[in-house]
Formats: structure tokens, sequence, C-alpha cells
């Protein structure tokens, strides 16, 4: 494979490197160098004792039970995530410490201690028990950030339900599949959210996606309320805080699950059209979850920790849930964006609420690059202690000016690499034993065999490039792909024999650091959002005036990747400016806003191979200005010299 040589280029050049300080180093929970290679001598080991940081109703007596692709962690151990999230502390001095500081977009905020958690987790699951859910059944989520969503979450982990989220800003035929794929008997919405001000309806998005599937019940939480009005279907519909009155207050007893019992299914985009649901079991992935907690954001009990994810992405599930909820931590939790009403918003919480530990997007940093230092010199950063990014690689610009400008030079930098599949963060700097540098995630965490191949499965040693592979099983790794075994084992473990593989590019300096390069197959990232090509030509195909789309992801210096479609319209259709926002509007009624293409290009053909297979690749080289690469199999060579042409002019 080869890599984008701009990018690649760029990170080879870089030279800086940052150490933590003494003191940070002195008081960091993982601060012995050894432990890297203790956990590789023995990742069974390793993983043992992370796991008695967690309370087992029945203590694991064999870790690992490995029959590659498909693995059981602490295969015979039974607890409970929410008892281990919430319970266990409230018979501690933690009951009445802060567990979720939650602010609203228009400025309401609540804060629940780990005492009044629990009460409304207990409320919520004779509620959900009362609805008919039980063990093993699924439920789907379709809610903003507000308490009830990781309240719904917990409730759900209590009585061992499997919850769906499905992230707020989908439209209603991404819900709807979702429903219909897990086959939910519930949905969990809210009457609307807001979004910068304005109301999102989710209830009306909702009551589309629930049409023609197997929802027999939508429990609707009131969150804009008199400002907006949303049609409740009687028999089906039932207002949250209507029935959580009638909720006993007695506590709801925690169900015995086993390690490998589902926790939770999450749907992420592939290479085909169809999303796959990502299957999640409860002890390994919370053992994951605990131990980067631990070991990665190295948190204490008087950190203030927001992770800035929603919880409609893995992110969101991991590290503003379960991972901190999980070691007794605070957790603020936010509705808004970083812009509404000001630009300033996420600095001003970070003041307001003291925030210690910030993680968030190489998109955000971006854009507050953008904004200039104006806003975030407004507000007092000081408590700020580590700082984190997620979602895609960071370029070193953006991470120096956030290790500079937000960090003030005195906050360790975790650039973190993970996926849905993955559970929690594989590879990252320790920040008290890891020198860091800009742009690379450095070194798998303890416990993970990460490495780079090349097209033979061989490892490429230092200083070369291929393919980032998992060579060893981990805790939190996903099980399966719902419904779909077949697809789980030619997706992750086709390529290399009894081996991992993500799906991104990545080289290995000299010195043994990590560099992602990003994806390798058609899987865009927007933001940190993935986004299957196939997704979204499926939507521009779908409409009457298109005959044919291509979809690529080209570089963008605010979203890391923007999507750019080269349409083909049927005979007789005349191209615009007016068709083209059309189509964009179309993708985002099919999707989403997120998987809104950033540029839609016109043309009489698109290029394709003899076999009729078309040329993503010759369209990405196009889009990034690239010299193109070979172009022997192409049926017409004419056709990319037009398109060349087409897309200059268009610029």
């Amino acid at each position: 494979m080869s890599a984008e040589p701009n990018r690649l280029d760029a990170l080879l050049s870089e030279t800086r490197t940052f150490s933590p300080s003494e003191e940070f180093r002195a008081n960091a929970n993982f601060s012995d160098p050894a432990i890297y290679q203790q956990a590789d001598a023995n990742p069974e080991a390793y993983w043992g004792n992370q796991a008695k940081n967690l309370t087992w109703f029945k203590p694991f007596t064999q870790v690992l039970d490995w029959h590659p692709p498909y693995a059981k962690w602490f295969g015979d151990g039974t607890l409970n995530v929410t008892y281990n999230c919430v319970d266990r502390h409230r018979e501690t001095w933690r009951k009445n410490k802060a567990a979720i500081i939650w602010e609203g977009e228009p400025g309401d905020a609540k804060v629940y201690t780990y005492e009044m958690l629990g009460h409304e987790v207990d409320k919520a699951a004779h509620m959900l028990q009362k609805l008919g859910v039980k063990k093993g059944d699924r439920v789907t989520v379709y809610l903003p950030m507000i308490p009830e969503l990781p309240i719904t979450l917990l409730a759900c982990a209590k009585i061992g339900a499997i919850h769906s989220v499905v992230f707020a800003g989908f439209s209603p035929k991404s819900l709807h599949e979702r429903i219909v794929d897990a086959d939910s008997r519930l949905l969990i919405t809210a009457d609307a959210g807001w979004r910068r001000g304005q109301v999102v309806p989710l209830k009306i998005n909702a009551d589309q996606a629930v049409e023609d599937s197997p929802i027999e019940k939508v429990l609707v939480v009131e969150r804009v309320g008199k400002d907006f009005s949303s049609e409740m279907v009687a028999g089906r519909d039932v207002f949250w805080h209507e029935l959580i009155k009638e909720s006993p207050s007695t506590p709801f007893a925690a169900a015995e699950m086993n390690a490998e019992d589902i926790l939770f299914l999450l749907y992420t985009s592939g290479t085909t059209g169809k999303p796959k649901g990502i299957v999640h079991t409860t002890g390994g992935y919370l053992v994951g979850a605990n131990t980067s907690m631990r070991s990665v954001f190295d948190i204490k009990d008087e950190d203030v920790y927001w992770c800035s994810a929603d919880i409609g992405w893995v992110t969101g599930h991991t590290y503003t849930v379960y991972g901190p909820l999980s070691t007794g931590a605070t957790v603020l939790m936010f509705e808004g964006t970083p812009d509404w009403p000001r630009r300033d918003r996420y600095w001003e919480l970070i003041e307001k609420y003291g925030v210690t530990i910030f993680y968030t997007a190489p998109t955000s940093i971006r854009t507050f690059m953008k904004w200039g230092l104006d806003y975030p010199n407004s507000r007092d950063l000081s408590s700020l202690r580590l700082l984190g990014t997620v979602g895609e690689p960071i370029n070193p610009e953006a991470w120096m000016w956030y290790h500079q400008h937000i960090g003030h030079e005195q906050c360790p930098i975790v650039d973190t690499w993970w996926q849905t599949e993955t559970g929690c963060a594989m590879i990252a700097p320790l920040p008290g034993l890891i020198e860091t540098k800009p742009g690379s995630a450095t070194k798998a965490v303890p416990g993970v065999s990460a490495t780079v191949v090349d097209e033979t499965g061989t490892p490429v040693g230092e200083g070369n490039g291929g393919y980032l592979v998992i060579t060893k099983p981990w805790p939190s790794m996903l099980r399966t792909i719902w419904g779909d075994d077949a697809r789980y084992k030619s997706t992750y473990w086709g390529r290399f024999k009894d081996t991992y593989m993500p799906g991104d590019g990545a080289h290995l300096d000299e010195h043994g650091y990590l560099w992602i390069l990003g994806r390798i197959d058609d899987v865009i990232n927007v933001s940190g959002h993935r986004i299957g090509s196939m997704e979204v030509e499926s939507a521009l195909v779908d409409h009457s005036a298109v005959a044919e789309a291509a979809v690529i992801g080209r570089s963008h210096e605010i979203k890391g990747q923007a999507i750019t479609a080269f349409v083909t319209v049927k005979e007789g259709i005349e191209t615009s400016v007016e068709l083209a926002n059309v189509l964009k509007q179309h993708v985002v009624d099919k999707i989403g806003s997120i998987a809104r293409p950033e540029e839609i290009l016109f043309t009489a053909e698109l290029p394709k191979t003899r076999s009729a297979k078309i040329m993503r690749r010759l369209l990405r080289d196009i889009a990034e200005g690239r010299v193109l690469g070979d172009t022997t199999t192409l049926a017409d060579p004419s056709v990319i010299e037009s398109l060349k042409l087409q897309y200059k002019d268009s610029e």
C-alpha cells in the first residue's frame, strides 16, 4: 500500500519530542516502564490483574479462551456493569461525590452524585421492566446529550438488556435500518433536542423510523417541552416523566451477567452499504474501559474529566459513561456545541467547572485554531493537567497549537488510536512514561500487540510503512457483527491469519513509534466519524436524477477528510448548482448531516476498469491534485483526462 506522500513526508520530518514533567511522572498511576515488558511477556496475566479492579459477583478462573477469531475473556466470571459503575461507589464515601455534571445547551445544568445517579438508574430500570424489557432484549436509544441518555444505558445494563444507541444526528432512514437489524421492540427518544439554538425534531424523525419496524413502544423524554409539540401515538407512545413517577424508589437488583453476555450493539460504517452492528460484551469491554481510564487518562479522584464526544459514538460510550464511572470519576457532560452562543463555550465550561482532563477531536482543534487565540485566552484554563485527542490522526501543527495554547505547555497530550470495534484506546502514550511526538499516537498500550506489516503480512520493521494490525486478542475486542459472523470473519480477520486488521495504514519510525496514516479502504473519516463511501453512493443513486455515483474522501484542513461525490445524471437531466444542492440534501435526508458531500462534480462518465469497477483511487488522485497512479487498466483512458480538466475548472 502507499500512503499520502504529503502527510507522510510531513510526519517523518517531525523531530520535536516532549517528556512529562517530573511531578507528573512521579504522581502518575502507571509510572514503572517495566509494565510494557511485563504485559508483553504475559498479556493474560496483565489483563487478569487489571480485571481485579472491578467487582465480580463470581470471580473468573480463566482469563482467555482463544479460538481465532473468537475470544472469551474471563468467561466463567460474573459481574454487572452498572453495579461497577454506580452501585459499588454508593457503598463508599463516593456516594456524595459528583458522578455527572451536566450542562444543557441553553445553560440549564444538573449535578448527579453517585447516590443520586444510582437512585435515578434504579427508577429507570423499574420503568423499563414495566415496559416489558428483560435480559437479552435490544433497546434502541435515539437521544440528545441529556442525563436520561447515560441513565438509560446504565438501566439497560442493570437489567441485562442490550442497548443500541443511534446518534441523534442520524436520519430516520438510518435509525430505521438499525432498529430493524437489532430487532428492537422499544425505542427511547426525546420530543426534540437543541442544536445551536434551533430545535431538532427527534420525535418526528423517530415516528418515521418506526414505521414497518418491530418497535412496539416508544418512550419519550420531554426535553424541549412547551416550545415544541410532538404528536403522541395512543397505545404506543408514553412520556418518560409520566411513567417514571410510577416507578418504585426501591433499589433494583443488578442482574448477574456472565462476562461474555452482550452489553451493547453499536453500528458503524463499512465499505458496503449496510452498517455493521458491533457486538461488545460485559466483562472484557469494561476491563478495557476501566484500565485505559487509569493508564492512558491517569484518572484520579480529584479530577473533573470531560470527553466532548457524543454518546452516540463509541468514544462517548467508553469515555463519558463506562470508563470514567467505573473508576468513580466525576464526568462533565455537555449537550451543546463549541460555538454557541459564543465560540468560547468549551473554554467557558473548562473554567466554570475546573476541568482537569479534556479529550476532544483534531477536527475541533483545527477549528479552534481557525477561530484564533482571543477565545481561549479570555478564559482561565489553568485547571487542565492532561489533554487528549481522538477520532483521526492529528497533524503536528494542531498538536502544537493544542499543547501551547490550551495546555500552556504544562499538559501531556495523549493522542489515542482506537475504533468502535476495539472498545477502548489501543495505541496511546501512557502520560507518565512515554515521550510524545506531535502527530504520533506513539506505542500500543500495555497488553496490546500492534505492529505494521506489508502485503504478505510480514512485519516491516522500523523506518517502514504498511498495514496496521493487532496480532493478539485483547479484552475489549468486538466479538462479532450482530447476526453476521461471516462478515465479521471476512472484514476483520480475512486478510492475515489470526490477525486483526483495522483498515488503517501506518508507519513505524526508527524509534518504534507508530504514525497512523488513515483509512486504506473506502471508509471516509469526516471529523472523526466513519462514513462508508458505499452508503453515500447508495443515497445519491436513490435520487431519481442520478444514474451513477462515486464517492471519495479528500483532505480537508478542518475535518480531516471531506466527501467529494462524482455524479452521472440520467439522460435528459440538466445539471446545475441547484441540483447539486438538492442531492446534498438528499444524502442528509437518507443518512444524516454528517454525510453531506462537501462538493458534487457532475461528469458524463466515471473512470472504470475493463471489468466495470470504478477506480476511486484515481478519483482521489484528481481531488488531491496528485500525479495519477497506474491507469493501464482503464477501459477508456480519455475519461480521466476529461475529469482532470473538469475538476480543475470547478475549483
